[in-house]
């Protein structure tokens, strides 16, 4: 594992004391009790294949500062709903992503896709929270945990029925995350996100996408992240092999973000559509030419 950025190790320690805070609140027995008895939410992984957009809830960011910190969380994504997401992410990072946990409640509440929870998710703790909060999936960063406890949390995820998006960077966090899902094998097709912003430099090079899908397992569901300004974007990184690919600002700033999202569903679906639409990482899609 290499060494986390200055960024990462805070995020991490400032989690870590949340979960902290939270335990003396409501003990994790005592959570995963709550947690178990909600409805089983909707699948996550299953939901996107195909060219799917999946719409975040996004305040605020480190690189960006606020993006629009009055937004009404529920309505958001009810917008996005309408215009045709996947799946709906929620931040619930709070010091540098304005995100609260009471947003991820509600829209799981609201809409009718499955929800990720977007967070540094460290602990087994914020799994079952995810789950008692109605979530889908949690996000797993792989650049945030050690091998051991990435294994950990896919267990925990598995037994807290949900599933999750493991995050990756690079070639080196695609070949970990690989491992630890064969050593801890999901009930559903793995969900695995290539992340295309520097954690050091929070900057975006959308061609780390092509230079990493190539080391993701072969029968799982792929994530593009980052960098998108629009529908043209969204066509790359279909082309390029993403299952599905991940808004957040772009969405965030539009001023109709349902007519925005719409836009970028079509993009995704007009390169699936294409005849000659193929991806050089999965051997099970045909040239149908």
């Amino acid at each position: 594992m290499a060494p986390v950025s200055e960024f990462l190790a805070q995020v991490c320690a400032e989690a870590h004391a949340r979960v902290a805070a939270a335990r003396r609140d409501e003990p994790l027995d005592a959570l995963r009790a709550r947690a178990l008895a909600t409805v089983p939410p909707p699948p996550f992984g299953s939901a996107l294949r195909g060219g799917r957009i999946i719409a975040e809830v996004k305040r605020a960011s480190p690189s960006r500062g606020v993006i629009v910190d009055a937004c009404d969380a529920v309505g958001q994504a009810a917008a996005y709903v309408t215009g045709g997401a996947a799946a709906v992410s929620v931040l619930t990072e709070p010091e540098h992503f304005h995100g609260d946990l009471r947003d991820l409640h509600a829209v799981a509440a609201t809409v009718d896709v499955p929800v990720l929870r977007k967070d540094f998710v460290v602990d087994p703790y914020q799994v079952y929270e995810a789950r008692a909060a109605g979530a889908a999936a949690a996000l797993l960063l792989v650049a945030a945990l050690d091998q051991a406890r990435l294994e950990t949390l896919l267990d925990t995820a598995r037994n807290a029925g949900i599933e999750v998006l493991v995050e990756t960077h690079d070639v080196a966090e695609a070949e970990r995350a690989a491992a630890a899902l064969a050593a801890v094998p999901p009930d559903a097709a793995p969900v695995v996100g290539v992340n295309a912003r520097d954690l050091r430099r929070l900057s975006v090079d959308r061609g780390v996408f092509s230079a990493v899908v190539g080391a993701l397992p072969d029968d799982a569901v792929v994530v593009a992240e980052s960098g998108v300004n629009g529908p043209t974007d969204v066509e790359r990184y279909v082309r390029d092999g993403a299952d599905a690919v991940l808004v957040g600002e772009h969405l965030m700033r539009a001023d109709d973000p349902a007519a925005a999202t719409r836009a970028l569903c079509a993009a995704a679906a007009g390169v699936v559509d294409t005849p000659r639409h193929t991806t050089s990482r999965r051997s099970d899609v045909k040239d149908t030419a």
